[in-house]
């Protein structure tokens, strides 16, 4: 992400969302590793599932770190 020239109006909610956005990065990355080694077809979905639900956070982050002003 780009550097601001400006602080934003809420940088604690800044900090939070970009925790987030690694937090979830990494854990995907995590998820996805495991994926391979999973012993059922139940256990890879409920991975997938999890790293869609991620997802759906990680770009609802990402969005909300774009309007900050």
């Amino acid at each position: 992400m780009a550097e601001r020239f400006l602080p934003t109006e809420d940088p604690v909610l800044e900090q939070v969302l970009s925790w987030t956005v690694e937090r979830d990065a990494r854990d995907v990355r995590r998820l996805l590793e495991w994926l391979p080694q999973a012993r059922s077809n139940r256990e890879r979905q409920a991975l997938l599932d999890r790293v869609r639900d991620l997802l759906d956070e990680l770009e609802q982050a990402m969005s909300a770190l774009d309007e900050l002003v």
